[in-house]
């Protein structure tokens, strides 16, 4: 039994001698995040500051770009043999090593909330958003619910402590005061940098943050209507932040930057839905009419390219080859042979046929 170890590393290395290598080959056998075929990040810590939330940082190997403060990149995890792809925000500091914060919702983020240990291989793709710090410095007003704190959080981290003449307004809602995972940091940098101020909201305690009119905003931030705004969180949040900044300060969203994390997407059509036949990967799948396409080919396997997830980017866009689809945000089913579709916001409304 002792000896099955050496025999299995004296054939590794008389294979590698006897093949012609590239010195990328040779460090791929000792570094698992040097890859020539797809960009790797190796997990160096985790944490996990509140229950249901992991905190995962990770070195990334060669071809990998620096995020900016703010952006995204979307990561992949094999999930019971299957590589699954989904955009996180990158929460730390600029020009650092990257990490993500997860919560642990959906198949993806709950296998990595769980499982995740270091030493584990992520698959990665390049850092994208332009959800940014301004190019020059002014005031800023930073308006977050829940985990819409991650890219936020890598903007506080980014500027704060590097610019003296930094003035940051943050307000954070969540459901309750010890549910933030960056409570603790952001009160020991508001404790130390006089250019942040933070003011957290307990919806369990107060109520919903109420920004359906300016009063809660102006308590808060008295010259909230010079600043530029960054606003992050659920859907209903946005969309009350975008109408405020529109009706208050006369704007809109020309003065009011928001990232949002998913789409407001409508049920599938009455009977609809079918097998989606994936032409150029030879895999099909059964494929509910109120899923997406792009969920159904990654759960079958499919390398599906993809973005923001929530139909704005366009990154996903596929020719169709047979069929119709549902636009989910809509409800309206539409599809000709060889339209593009994107298969974020589409699902299967009968038997469908694409070019992935």
């Amino acid at each position: 039994m002792a000896r099955r170890p050496l025999v299995s590393v004296i054939s590794l290395f008389s294979s590698v001698l006897a093949t012609p290598r590239s010195p990328r080959d040779f460090l791929a056998l000792l570094d698992p995040v040097h890859s020539s075929r797809q960009l790797r990040g190796i997990v160096t810590h985790v944490s996990r500051p509140v229950p249901g939330t992991a905190t995962i940082s990770f070195r990334t190997g060669p071809g990998w770009k620096s995020h900016e403060a703010g952006q995204w990149a979307r990561i992949g995890v094999d999930v019971n043999g299957v590589r699954q792809w989904r955009s996180y925000s990158l929460s730390a500091a600029a020009g650092e090593d990257p990490e993500i914060t997860v919560t642990d919702i959906g198949k993806v983020s709950g296998a990595l909330v769980r499982n995740t240990e270091p030493g584990d291989v992520l698959f990665l793709d390049r850092p994208e958003g332009d959800f940014t710090l301004p190019e020059h410095p002014r005031p800023l007003l930073m308006l977050t619910a829940g985990s819409g704190i991650t890219p936020v959080m890598s903007m506080v981290r980014t500027l704060v402590p590097r610019r003296p003449d930094a003035d940051v307004v943050l307000i954070h809602s969540t459901r309750t005061s010890d549910s933030s995972p960056f409570r603790e940091e952001l009160d020991e940098l508001a404790q130390q940098f006089p250019g942040l101020r933070v003011h957290h909201h307990a919806t369990a305690d107060e109520g919903r943050l109420d920004l359906t009119g300016p009063n809660a905003v102006d308590a808060l931030c008295p010259d909230w209507r010079d600043r530029a705004a960054y606003a992050c969180g659920p859907t209903g949040f946005l969309d009350d932040a975008e109408d405020l900044w529109e009706r208050e300060a006369g704007f809109g969203a020309a003065g009011l930057k928001i990232e949002r994390f998913q789409a407001d997407l409508a049920g599938g059509v009455a009977g609809a839905g079918g097998l989606a036949v994936f032409e150029n990967s030879d895999l099909e799948a059964e494929a509910a009419g109120d899923i997406p396409l792009l969920e159904v080919a990654e759960d079958a396997g499919v390398a599906a390219p993809s973005g923001c997830r929530m139909g704005i980017c366009h990154a996903c866009l596929i020719p169709l080859r047979s069929g119709q689809v549902t636009d989910l945000r809509t409800g309206e089913v539409h599809g000709d042979p060889g339209e593009l579709i994107q298969t974020c916001v589409s699902a299967a409304a009968g038997p469908v046929s694409l070019a992935l």
